[in-house]
């Protein structure tokens, strides 16, 4: 199981940060962007990210060309000051197994606990009704998508005018 001995600077803004922006490949390869919500998990040194299966463009995107940017740039609402900004290049995978909150694996609970409600405690109250749940739960239909980084960038206090610090990723398996 491959881990990585990241800086803490750089786990802290795994954690702190609300968004990042997730890249994928179009079909003519045009980088397509999108702000989404990741969930760094240390093993096996992935991300979590889950679309909705009414928006599954990402999930084309990767099953034709899985090699995708996560940037962290967007420090807002993190509490932190002057974080570095962080890009991780990978390669994602979307199995097709459509998951929702009520039968989801432990990491997509945890996602949801660590990111979603606790971010937006509003959708927590909301979920917690089994009336509302059972009105919305094609908001809990979700597709995983898990990103194995290649390569982690990063700029001192978010400065691109500096050179890039870079970890290179070795995955063993």
């Amino acid at each position: 199981m491959t881990t990585i001995d990241l800086p803490p600077e750089i786990e802290t803004v795994f954690r702190g940060f609300r968004t990042c922006e997730f890249s994928t490949l179009a079909r003519d390869g045009t980088p397509v962007t999108w702000p989404t919500v990741a969930r760094f998990q240390p093993e096996p040194a992935q991300f979590l990210i889950t679309t909705s299966i009414g928006q599954a463009q990402k999930v084309f995107h990767i099953r034709r060309n899985p090699r995708v940017a996560l940037l962290y740039s967007d420090p807002t609402a993190s509490g932190l000051m002057s974080p570095p900004h962080v890009l991780v290049q990978g390669d994602a995978v979307a199995p097709d197994e459509i998951v929702t909150s009520v039968d989801a694996p432990e990491d997509y609970r945890v996602y949801l606990r660590d990111n979603i409600f606790r971010r937006q405690p509003a959708s927590e109250a909301m979920s917690s009704n089994a009336v509302m749940r059972k009105l919305f739960d094609w908001y809990y239909m979700r597709l995983l998508i898990l990103v194995t980084p290649r390569a982690i960038l990063w700029w001192p206090a978010g400065d691109f005018a500096q050179a890039a610090h870079r970890l290179e990723v070795n995955h063993v398996g």
